[in-house]
């Protein structure tokens, strides 16, 4: 990929690509910062992603891998700050945060991820697997999962309960 080819790459894709991490990580800062970063290590292979047939699938997966490494430094340091004293304080979200993504962060991790890679990336089930390491099977059981807690919690009836109601 030449670099003309590479910026063009990186204009089209790095909003999208935000916005998905955003949906993944709860953390639009975090989101940011990430897929900046994949996209640099994606600069220093650009030649190497024209081969590959998905290089967006590639900046995607390194943004996620990053942002799961640094979700454990976090986690790794929040536990040091408890072992030598209180924890800072820091505020709540924003009132106007958006209820999607309040439910989204109610979802066991690797249902969030699937279900944002299927329903924000339009990513088919087998792209899905292949990006995460996951059996098909499973993904579709993650899917499956998510979509029963995302009713839930935004308050929307199940299609059990939709069914019962045109019943009657």
């Amino acid at each position: 990929m030449t670099e003309e080819e590479f910026t063009g790459f990186y204009t089209h894709s790095v909003r999208r690509l935000t916005g998905q991490l955003y949906l993944m990580t709860g953390d639009l800062h975090e989101a940011q910062d990430v897929v900046q970063e994949a996209f640099m290590r994606a600069w220093s292979r650009r030649k190497r992603l024209d081969r590959e047939a998905a290089p967006e699938a590639w900046v995607r997966t390194v943004a996620w891998r990053l942002a799961v490494s640094r979700w454990r430094r976090t986690r790794t340091a929040a536990q040091a700050w408890l072992r030598h004293g209180d924890a800072p304080q820091v505020a709540g979200p924003v009132p106007d945060t958006v209820d999607l993504t309040a439910a989204l962060q109610r979802l066991p991790p690797r249902q969030r991820l699937c279900a944002a890679l299927f329903y924000v990336c339009d990513l088919p089930v087998a792209q899905i697997a292949t990006e995460t390491g996951m059996a098909t099977g499973t993904v579709k059981a993650h899917l499956s999962r998510a979509r029963a807690a995302l009713a839930q919690h935004l308050g929307e009836p199940s299609h059990t309960e939709e069914n019962a109601d045109d019943s009657q």
